[in-house]
């Protein structure tokens, strides 16, 4: 990771995700058309906020961690692009699963 997304940090329950890349072409080579390409629901993990804040001040850690991967909802999220490349904020309660490595 270089410098400006090494530095960058959610705030409160926000996560950082790199959306993984939607497959565009077959094993054999053939190039499947824009339309028919599937909207891509995993990600990476690149950031993680603190947590959110109880009414108290005490804080809730986040369910995700840096790396993990993710399942993400079809919409919603803030398109942020760092780096000339495109990632998404989401909140921790709005990422929907988290995979397990085997």
């Amino acid at each position: 990771m270089a410098g400006v997304l090494r530095r960058f940090v959610p705030l409160f329950d926000r996560v950082l995700v790199q959306k993984a890349e939607a497959i565009t072409k077959t094993s054999s080579g053939i190039l499947i058309p824009e339309k028919s390409v599937a909207k891509v629901l995993t990600g990476k993990v690149i950031a993680v906020g603190e947590g959110s804040r109880t009414d108290s001040g005490s804080v809730i850690p986040p369910a995700v961690s840096v790396g993990d991967e993710v399942m993400l909802p079809e919409f919603g999220g803030t398109k942020v692009t760092l780096e000339e490349k495109d990632y998404f904020l989401f909140r921790d309660t709005e990422i929907l699963a988290k995979m397990k490595s085997e």
